[in-house]
Formats: structure tokens, sequence, C-alpha cells
């Protein structure tokens, strides 16, 4: 596979989100599974893993850790703080919670490093800016982790050019991960080039469009917990405006000779060279699958074609609701 620098390590170029075994698109899967999933990704190549204390509360973590711990030399394993579970009211149930104070930050990669059976993590990103807090001040404990060799560098997530200057003025910044595909073109406005200046790497997550850019999607057999059911462009009016789209868009990929999420990973690819996609998946065909976009080559006549198919224009809705808007830091159209 392509070699991309992430920071200051060498990886595969398509690395492997680690979200969807175990949160956001379904029920976890079975562990045999998970485990069957890391491992093979492990042996095609990726030497990329992903993951967040959300992702399960500690859940996906845990998993990472117990399967792939025995060969932590393959691999760069990066996590994610500031963002995750927390029994607020004491009655067992976890809530979603953004806090970036130093303290919380500092618990949270101990707590991390424990699932994780690891004593450092490789590449540690603030999952989400918590705007009560300078972002120097966070970016500033995690140099301080970084320091006592806890953490080897340091990432930011859903994060503007602006506050990424900001932080990078602390502490080097390795890489940001924000969404980005044909169909979420936000980073464009101003963060791919700061990233590019600054000499950071850009991590692009939910590189197929959380699975619209794979194939026909029945909306309506989405698991109850589906993170898609309240995303605004799976809504009923708006997706049937974006399915206009795909008919186009799979005619592409027939014609390239790939298949439709190689050709939106491949795209990712083609971009820029600091440009690192984390496709995630929970079944090892999609994965295998995924790994093909490294061989697949678009001539500049089928990049312009996509991007003129398929970008901030043509696509109905908004990538988040408004309360998950509120959330992130990044720039919009």
């Amino acid at each position: 596979m392509q070699q991309r620098q992430l920071g200051p390590f060498t990886v595969s170029a398509i690395g492997l989100g680690c979200m969807n075994i175990c949160h956001a698109y379904g029920p976890p899967v079975p562990e045999a599974d998970a485990e069957r999933l890391l491992l093979t990704a492990l042996d095609a190549g990726v030497t990329h893993f992903d993951t967040a204390a959300l992702y399960g509360f500690g859940a996906s973590e845990t998993l990472v850790g117990k399967v792939l711990a025995p060969h932590r030399s393959r691999f760069t394993l990066a996590s994610k703080c500031g963002l995750f579970g927390a029994d607020l009211k004491g009655d067992g149930q976890l809530v979603r919670v953004i806090d970036g104070r130093p303290a919380t930050l500092r618990a949270n990669c101990e707590a991390a490093l424990q699932r994780l059976r690891t004593d450092v993590i490789d590449l540690y990103y603030l999952h989400r800016w918590d705007k009560q807090v300078p972002v120097e001040d966070s970016v500033g404990a995690l140099a301080d982790l970084v320091r006592e060799g806890k953490i080897r560098s340091i990432g930011l997530s859903e994060v503007s050019a602006a506050t990424l200057r900001r932080a990078h003025a602390v502490h080097p910044i390795a890489a940001v991960q924000t969404e980005y595909s044909l169909w979420t073109r936000n980073p464009e406005i101003a963060v791919l080039d700061a990233c590019r200046e600054l000499g950071t790497a850009f991590v692009a997550f939910s590189p197929v469009a959380r699975g619209f850019l794979c194939g026909p999607l029945d909306t309506s057999a989405f698991d109850a917990k589906d993170i898609r059911r309240t995303m605004p462009r799976f809504a009923p009016d708006n997706f049937v405006a974006n399915q206009r789209l795909l008919s186009p868009y799979l005619a592409i990929a027939q014609e390239v000779g790939c298949s439709p999420a190689q050709l939106a990973i491949a795209w990712l690819l083609h971009k820029a060279p600091h440009i690192l996609p984390i496709p995630g998946t929970s079944r090892v065909d999609h994965l295998l699958d995924n790994l093909g976009a490294d061989a697949v080559r678009l001539s500049p006549d089928v990049m312009a074609r996509l991007e003129a198919l398929i970008n901030n224009k043509t696509v109905a809705g908004n990538r988040y609701t408004e309360q998950a808007n509120r959330e992130v830091d990044t720039e919009v159209f």
C-alpha cells in the first residue's frame, strides 16, 4: 500500500476507523468478528488504527487494546480525548460529555492507556474543542503528556484553520481529523491549506459519506440507534434529492472499473498527499474493498467530473444537526 506521513509517523495511506465495531451505526459486532476485522486489516498492510474514548464509551479502545496489543510495534495508534461518556447523575447511565479541562484530558489519557494496553499513544487528538476552555490550555495539557512520554504527538478534530493556528503556536499539531468526502467539502474552505502550510496531516473520516457513496441505501432499514436517522442529509426529502446523484456516480465507478467505495476513497487520495482517509467498517469484505482504493488511478477528467457532480451546492441538507454543528469548530459554506 502507498505510505503517507502522519505527523512523525509513516503509515499506510488508508487507515482503519474503529468506531463502527461498537458504536454509531448499529449494535456492537460480536467480539470475534471485531477481532477478525482488526487482524485482517493489520495483515493487509494497515498501519494506522484510529479509535476514541467516545466510541462505545470505551468499548472500541478496549477491543483495540485486547486484539492489537500483542502486535503494538507493527502499527501507529491514534485515539482521542475530551469527548467521552460520563455518569453525571450517579445512576450508572453514561452520557456524552465534552470537557477539555487539563485535568480531564489527563484522566482521559490514563484511562485510555489502560484500555489500550499500551504505555504510549502515538497520536492523541482533542476530539472536540471545548469552547469553555481556551484551546491553548487544552493543547498545553496534551503537550505535558508528550513531555511525560504518555503520548507521542497531538491532533485536533473538527477545528477551523484559525483554531489550528492557535493550537500550533503552543505545540506542533501532527494531524487534524475532520469529515471529508465528495459530499462534505468544508475542509476545502481553509483548513486543508492551513494543514499543508503547517506540515500537519489531514485525516479524513467518513470518506464514503456515511455509506451513501457505497451504493443504494435503504434508510428504513437503519438500526434504531443508527446516527444517520438524525442526520439532515438522510431525512426523507433531502435523501430523495441526494439519491439523484447516485446513478451518475455509480456510472463513473463502472467506467473507472472500481467499486463505488473505492472511487470515493481514491478521490481523496488523489486530492493531496497530506490527506489520509480512515474508512470505518464492521465487515471484512467491506474492509478489503476499501483497501483496494489504493490501486485505483483517476484521471484529471474523472476528478473534475466527480467534483462537479457531488459538492456543497448539489448535496441537500446539512451534515449535522444544529446541536452537533454548535459542538464543532469547522468552517461552513
